[in-house]
């Protein structure tokens, strides 16, 4: 979707570079001048509202980040705490023959 908008401001600005060519040729009339300014405000405006689509979309976007960085941290966090868990619970290992010394103690 950036990518579409990104390509329609290009357009939309080469659009605007052809029609300042045009400006400074010199068989240009009042009444063409007062037309391609009305074009330029048609195009500035369409350029406004696109950018604050794009102004709109990025805001989400990075609200969608932000989110996923509160959700990583979380899941880090409960990552370690049961890994720590797991290293603590495990067994310790035992030879055998001290298995078998703590049995002849019990008894």
């Amino acid at each position: 979707e950036l990518e579409n908008q990104l390509a329609a401001k290009s357009k939309t600005l080469d659009e605007l570079k052809q029609n300042v060519a045009l400006k400074d040729s010199p068989e240009q009339t009042p009444g063409a001048a007062s037309l391609r300014t009305a074009e330029l405000c048609e195009m500035r405006d369409c350029l406004v509202s696109q950018a604050a689509q794009l102004r709109t979309s990025m805001q989400a976007i990075l609200e969608q980040w932000r989110l996923y960085d509160e959700a990583y941290g979380e899941v880090s966090l409960m990552m370690t705490r049961y890994l720590y868990c797991i290293d603590q619970c495990k067994p310790s290992v035992v030879s055998l023959e001290a298995l078998k010394n703590q049995v002849k103690t019990l008894q």
